[in-house]
């Protein structure tokens, strides 16, 4: 035997209805089955308002009841196709409304509403969608359940009389029909006779209170998702159906916010082992979730996360509580004969201070309480008056494994730290089954994501990326990305999520992630924008594991970055104005990034793809030190002298590397050797050493005045060099050497000079617009280490922009 219950969307449409009937008969043909059923969808709640309205004297009480009779109206005249049958449903549901209509008027007229009254107009919901489904499903018995579902009053609530209902049950069921429809939700007080109802989901437990009474095969809890989820789908879309659960799991999940089960279900069937099947009315055929007492090959130590909105925090502090038995006892005990409900408790190891989480709909009635309470000490200031917060959420994961996994609570803590999200509040019981903490509600969003991802419920590890700079570097980055993006999802379960792009007029976003295959005309016909703007938009999406990309030459963008690392996202930046800029800068940059957990890279700004910054960083960290750096890292400078000769003159050089995108679009940063300069101070930083541009000596092969004015001025001076050049080139040629343009530094010394170097030089068969350092350390000091290869091109510099934000996935 099994008792399925159906929700209220599962009774809420026609379709869904005709899917229950289906579902239902299926079952019946290979056993007895009791169906409990809710109201149909938004019912319970539209009998709710149209009481409140009848109680204030509203006549649109009128006007609502009326549309609730049309609706069963309309059901009824869709899914009942026998005209007899029909009829005689009518007459039973017709009948029900006006009894109802009676007790909506007079609460009208002498506008009160009891407790027994509201309790016997909800009881109608039910009434009227079992006697529906009881008609549609043929051959089915329909059953009162008030005649064996009875409640006792206790502490001016009600609740079950178990071994009376347990009684009832078994004699009303001794003889079982083959199918029974049974209206969830209503009880009756076992003395006074008046309905009563179980509370809001209270359908699930009339289900489970059945089966624990007449020992059911299971109980199927039918309704409108999959079973379970590890989190909100809403929230999340990774989010995916849990398998398996246990009784605890699953009780904890639903006492924090995962509204799949009204929690007190649980209770009845776990004593009896009988196990709960979470099923999709929607979706006959998925899975869904069971529930039972022990779980086969259970190995994540997280099994969901849930979440409670609209928390409030209230303190309750004050020297006098240290050591002083009772002060909880009073502030639960004040509470609880009020009505208000306390769902986490997090209390200081001093007794100082105890903080409790209540909704936010019931903290001014707390706050009053709880002041009331302690008049007398807060008076004489022995305690303080109560400090609330509001606006706040709670957060659970849930797992039993996490007992058997050290480190989960420091995980917890860090994940979400790197993220930028304050806890305000934790508590954690001993059985370590339930971790729950306080975030401000603005951050909700973000904690799920980032610890559903953390903790390895999500299908794949996702980063945010926001890219800033649309051309060459930017352009090809943005192409790699989408090449790549299926083979890292396949092979390394990361997912590379473009949440956002911007030009230098124009910024999209999208939290799911933009349509690579379409950005550039999407952003074309996107609102202005400017770099303020990014950032504020930037941090107001407040997303997960959020990695900003910089691929401009933009000292607007650069000055960006602070506030981003302050709000922790990660940078990485092609753009060397940042890492090159005064020193102070720099230094906060690099230790904001530290204190915040997350990273700064700027690999790229030297040597392209080249790993000549990582390499630096990894000789240091294994206490290596740099003496000396040898180096030609101007790919456009290496290109200019590697091409010119005889037919091909020094201007033609310089517009070639412009063309075939070596050179900066001013060709005059390469060449007054600012490029070089900024490189060298970054290398230098990342050895070990203090230093600004401006400390770097400077012998430089262009006059001055070749910088000076236009670029259009710029391009029409340039042949004037020529003849100077071709002379020096045709004796350096006759002395078999080569120029290049040399940056060194030497025991924190720095200079840039253009250097004649002979053939037994690692630089003279320096290639194209190759790079090349030579190392000097303590370990490398007879023979440097050399590092050599293209140092300049747009695909290689995404390429080694792509690889930073590699490393930030740790992949």
């Amino acid at each position: 035997m099994k008792v399925l219950k159906f929700g209220g969307t599962s009774v809420g449409s026609v379709s869904s209805i005709l899917s229950l009937k289906q579902i239902v008969e299926k079952e019946a043909k290979h056993q007895s089955i009791i169906v409990v059923v809710s109201a149909l969808g938004g019912i319970t709640d539209q009998l709710i308002k149209t009481s409140l309205l009848a109680r204030e004297g509203d006549e649109r009480w009128r006007k609502e009841f009326d549309a609730m009779v049309d609706r069963h109206h309309k059901m009824i005249d869709t899914i009942i196709t026998d005209t007899s049958e029909r009829e005689l449903l009518f007459n039973k549901v017709d009948t029900l409304f006006e009894q109802l209509q009676s007790i909506y008027y007079g609460v009208f007229l002498i506008h009160d509403l009891s407790h027994k009254t509201q309790d016997t107009i909800e009881s109608y919901g039910e009434r009227l969608s079992s006697n529906i489904v009881a008609s549609l499903i043929r051959g089915s018995k329909w059953m009162d359940a008030r005649k064996f579902i009875k409640t006792e009053k206790e502490h001016g609530r009600q609740r079950i009389d178990t071994e009376l209902t347990n009684q009832l049950v078994k004699d009303t069921f001794k003889s079982l029909p083959r199918i029974s429809i049974v209206p969830g939700f209503i009880a009756e007080d076992r003395d006074t006779g008046d309905i009563t109802n179980l509370g809001r989901g209270g359908s699930d437990y009339t289900a489970s209170i059945l089966a624990a009474a007449l020992d059911a095969e299971v109980l199927e809890i039918w309704t409108d998702v999959d079973g379970f989820m590890t989190a909100d789908p809403r929230v999340i879309k990774e989010a995916y159906t849990i398998n398996e659960l246990s009784y605890a799991e699953a009780m904890e999940l639903s006492n924090f916010g995962a509204k799949v089960i009204y929690p007190p279900t649980i209770y009845p069937v776990c004593v009896k082992n009988i196990p709960i099947r979470v099923k999709n009315t929607f979706n006959p055929q998925g899975k869904g979730t069971i529930i039972k007492s022990s779980i086969e090959n259970n190995q994540k130590p997280i099994k969901g996360i849930s979440s409670i909105k609209a928390t409030t925090v209230i303190t309750v502090t004050g020297l006098s509580m240290v050591g002083v038995v009772g002060v909880n006892r009073r502030i639960f005990s004040s509470l609880a004969a009020n009505g208000i409900s306390v769902f986490l408790v997090s209390q200081a190891a001093s007794e100082n201070n105890t903080s409790i989480g209540v909704k936010d709909e019931d903290a001014v009635n707390a706050v009053n309480v709880l002041n009331e309470e302690f008049k007398l000490e807060i008076e004489d200031g022995r305690m303080f008056p109560m400090y609330a917060e509001s606006g706040l959420a709670t957060v659970a994961i849930v797992g039993e494994n996490m007992k058997h996994s050290p480190g989960i609570t420091g995980k917890l803590f860090g994940t979400l730290g790197r993220s930028g999200i304050s806890i305000i509040a934790i508590a954690q019981g001993a059985s370590e089954m339930n971790i729950s903490f306080v975030v401000k509600g603005s951050d909700l969003r973000k904690s799920l994501n980032v610890l559903h991802d953390s903790f390895f419920l999500s299908e794949y590890k996702v980063l945010n990326l926001f890219i800033c700079g649309v051309g060459t570097v930017g352009g090809k980055l943005i192409e790699q990305i989408k090449k790549q993006y299926e083979e890292l999802k396949l092979h390394s379960n990361l997912k590379l999520n473009v949440v956002g792009i911007a030009s230098s007029r124009n910024a999209i976003f999208n939290r799911e992630g933009l349509d690579l295959d379409h950005y550039s005309e999407e952003l074309k016909a996107s609102e202005p924008s400017n770099p303020e703007k990014l950032r504020d938009s930037i941090l107001q999406m407040n997303i997960f594991n959020s990695v900003f990309v910089d691929c401009t030459a933009s000292k607007d963008v650069a000055d960006l970055y602070q506030s981003l690392l302050e709000n922790n996202i990660s940078v990485v930046a092609a753009n060397k104005i940042a890492a090159s800029g005064p020193f102070e800068e720099y230094e906060l940059l690099k230790r904001t990034a530290l204190q915040r957990g997350v990273k700064f890279r700027f690999e790229t700004n030297v040597g392209a793809g080249l790993p000549i910054i990582g390499t630096i960083n990894d000789l240091r960290n294994s206490g290596d030190k740099i003496l000396k750096i040898e180096a030609v890292l101007s790919g456009t400078l290496n290109f200019i002298f590697n091409e010119i000769n005889a037919d091909i003159p020094f201007s033609e050089t310089v517009k070639r590397a412009k063309e075939q995108g070596y050179s900066e679009p001013d060709p005059r940063i390469d060449l007054s050797g600012k490029d070089v300069i900024r490189k060298l101070v970054i290398l230098t930083r990342e050895a070990g050493y203090k230093v600004n541009q401006e400390d770097v000596e400077k012998n430089l092969f262009v006059p001055d005045e070749f910088f000076k004015g236009s670029l259009e001025d710029f391009w029409k001076n340039l042949p004037n060099l020529d003849t100077d050049f071709e002379q020096r080139r045709q004796r350096l040629s006759e002395e078999g050497k080569r120029w290049r343009f040399v940056a060194t530094m030497d025991n924190g010394r720095t200079s840039v000079a253009l250097k004649e170097v002979a053939a037994n030089h690692p630089f003279y068969n320096l290639e194209g617009s190759n790079n090349i350092v030579l190392l000097t350390t303590e370990r490398y000091k007879e023979y440097p280490m050399q590092i050599q290869g293209y140092g300049a091109g747009a695909s290689v510099t995404a390429a080694g922009v792509f690889a930073n934000i590699m490393s930030i996935a740790n992949i």
